[in-house]
């Protein structure tokens, strides 16, 4: 069944406020189809060529046993996780099968611009916020790499990807990381078109 407003949220939103922007797959760079499918698979934990909510879940569950949250923190972030993904195109009942997941995300992407042109909240900004209160381990309000690296080991990428991503989003070269850094190259990197520039932000993992 394809993708539309009767059975993906990023669809239904855009419907509403009458954009009818529609998915093309010749749109989509060769590169960030890679990216895409690669990151699918990481999600995929039974291989099953379907992501689930249970899947999306064992991120945040993952995190937590890496870093000291708090109970409160740690159901913001579930939350702000499952919100993330139901808007991705992720069924509570029916998951998403992986031919649907380009097209999931890149409705997702166009939804996002669609709120940032209305002055509407970021579901980023929001996923970027929850992981950020856990990461922010000293509660200066700020990450640096050391706290980098526990995103990196629970998200399954390799540690030496902390400094190559803290390089690439620290642009105003503090040695800190504050929270429209982390949004900005999270929105770069998956969501706006393929730029070779953002290649090496995971250590080329993705």
């Amino acid at each position: 069944m394809p993708l539309d407003e009767t059975n993906n949220e990023s669809y239904r939103y855009l419907r509403s406020v009458g954009n009818k922007w529609q998915f093309n797959v010749e749109d989509v760079h060769p590169k960030m189809l890679e990216r895409l499918y690669k990151r699918f698979d990481t999600f995929d934990l039974d291989t099953d060529g379907k992501m689930n909510m249970d899947e999306i879940m064992y991120w945040p569950d993952r995190m937590r046993q890496l870093v000291n949250a708090t109970d409160e923190q740690v159901e913001k972030m579930r939350s702000a996780v499952y919100t993330f993904f139901f808007n991705k195109g992720v069924d509570p009942v029916n998951g998403l099968k992986r031919e649907d997941w380009v097209e999931a995300n890149r409705v997702f992407a166009e939804a996002e611009r669609e709120r940032e042109r209305r002055g509407e909240p970021s579901l980023i900004a929001m996923l970027s916020n929850a992981y950020y209160d856990v990461l922010d381990d000293d509660g200066d309000g700020t990450v640096d790499v050391d706290e980098l690296k526990t995103m990196m080991k629970a998200f399954d990428v390799p540690q030496e990807a902390a400094y190559t991503f803290f390089e690439k989003a620290d642009t105003d070269k503090s040695g800190k990381l504050e929270r429209p850094e982390l949004v900005h190259l999270f929105r770069k990197f998956w969501m706006e078109p393929y730029d070779p520039q953002w290649d090496g932000v995971y250590a080329y993992k993705y």
